[in-house]
């Protein structure tokens, strides 16, 4: 896994290179080549997003992926900035990630793209656990998926017409 800060254009997004592969197409001329790349951008704060890009360099697939992760952003709700409000799974395709809260000081317990997932997300306190297909793709899907579905004990209590101390008990 590479980390590149992209100055120029944006200051307030860190990008992470999670897989470049290369990819190719075959037709009667011959084998044609380009490459895929996967990145996950995020501001350590709460936002995040995941995109993939292809072209023939890989600079140029790269650079697409960052565009496309951009546009792909969502905002994750985090308790005391550090870890995420209850337990929750993702799936995208064979993939599954579980998400559960961790106490303070436990650290990310992630690998692969999942981490760079919730790293990027400003998540400090996680357990994670990947279950099913391990594709980078899919288990970063999956991890956004999970994050998604997220939601803060005020937007409970609005949507069930309680408090939020009837909420927590």
């Amino acid at each position: 896994m590479q980390k590149q800060i992209d100055v120029a254009k944006n200051k307030e997004f860190e990008e992470e290179v999670v897989e470049i592969k290369s990819v190719t197409k075959v037709t009667k001329g011959g084998r044609n080549r380009r490459f895929s790349a996967l990145v996950v951008v995020g501001d350590r704060k709460g936002k995040v997003g995941i995109g993939t890009g292809k072209a023939g360099e890989v600079p140029d697939a790269i650079k697409k992926a960052i565009q496309d992760a951009q546009k792909n952003m969502i905002t994750v709700p985090l308790i005391d900035g550090r870890t995420i409000p209850h337990e929750a799974v993702g799936r995208s395709g064979a993939a599954r990630v579980m998400l559960k809260p961790a106490k303070e000081g436990t650290g990310i317990i992630a690998g692969g793209s999942v981490r760079a997932v919730l790293e990027l997300a400003g998540v400090r306190d996680i357990v994670s656990k990947s279950l099913g297909a391990r594709t980078k793709l899919n288990m970063a899907e999956a991890a956004m998926e999970g994050l998604r579905s997220m939601k803060t004990p005020e937007e409970v209590a609005k949507l069930r017409g309680k408090t939020v101390e009837e909420i927590l008990g």
